[in-house]
C-alpha cells in the first residue's frame, strides 16, 4: 500500500462488486470496522471523494453502497481502490497504542542508539504486528512490534528503540558473533 504524502490514513479497500445495483465489498482497517462510515467522506489517492450511503456486515467484509455508484460496471471500476481519511478524524491513539501511519517514517535505533534504519511498513500476517525496517544498506529487517522488542516509541522525537532477542538482527547466513558456524 502506498499512502499519499499528506496526512491521510488508509482506512478501507474496495473489493469486488456485490450484486448488480452498484454495491461493493469493503474491507476496513479500523479498530471498529463499522466506524469507517462515521468518518464522513473518504478519498482515494487520486483525490476522488466517496461517501458511504449504507454499510452492512457480510461474511468476511462489509457490503457498502457508495453515493453516485449506481450499477455493477461503476462498482467494478473501483475494485482494489484504497480509501483514506484525514488523520485528525481518527482522534488520539490510546496509551501504548499507535496508528500504523504514525510509525512509518520513524528512525529505528538499537538500545545503544545505533541506527538500524527507517520504518517503512507495518505488516500483520496473523500473529501480531511486524515492523519492516529498511537499513541504509543490506536486507530489510522484520521486527516483532511488541513491548519486549520495541520498548520505546517516541513519536515527537521521530524514533523508536529496538531491543532485539539474540540472533534477530544478525546478517543473513552469518553466525552470531563468537560462533564459527561450524559443527564441532
Amino acid at each position: 500500500m502506498t499512502p499519499p504524502t499528506d496526512q491521510r490514513v488508509c482506512v478501507a479497500r474496495i473489493g469486488a462488486p456485490h450484486g448488480v445495483r452498484g454495491e461493493v465489498r469493503l474491507w476496513t482497517f479500523t479498530a471498529d470496522p463499522a466506524a469507517v462510515k462515521r468518518y464522513g467522506p473518504l478519498s482515494s489517492a487520486d483525490g476522488r471523494v466517496f461517501e458511504i450511503a449504507s454499510l452492512r456486515p457480510a461474511k468476511d467484509c462489509f457490503v457498502a453502497r457508495l453515493k453516485g455508484v449506481a450499477d455493477r460496471d461503476a462498482a467494478e471500476k473501483l475494485r482494489n481502490l484504497e480509501l483514506y481519511v484525514a488523520r485528525e478524524k481518527l482522534g488520539p491513539a490510546g496509551e501504548d497504542e499507535f496508528y500504523h501511519a504514525d510509525l512509518i517514517g520513524l528512525a529505528a535505533v538499537d538500545m545503544a542508539g545505533g541506527e538500524l534504519g527507517t520504518v517503512v511498513a507495518v505488516q500483520n500476517f496473523g500473529a501480531g504486528d511486524i515492523l519492516e525496517i529498511a537499513p541504509k544498506r543490506g536486507e530489510t529487517l522484520l521486527v516483532p512490534f511488541t513491548k519486549a522488542v520495541v520498548p520505546q516509541v517516541d513519536l515527537a522525537a521521530g524514533r523508536l528503540v529496538v531491543d532485539p532477542p539474540p540472533g534477530l538482527l544478525d546478517a543473513a547466513g552469518e553466525p552470531p558473533p563468537g560462533e564459527s558456524g561450524e559443527a564441532g
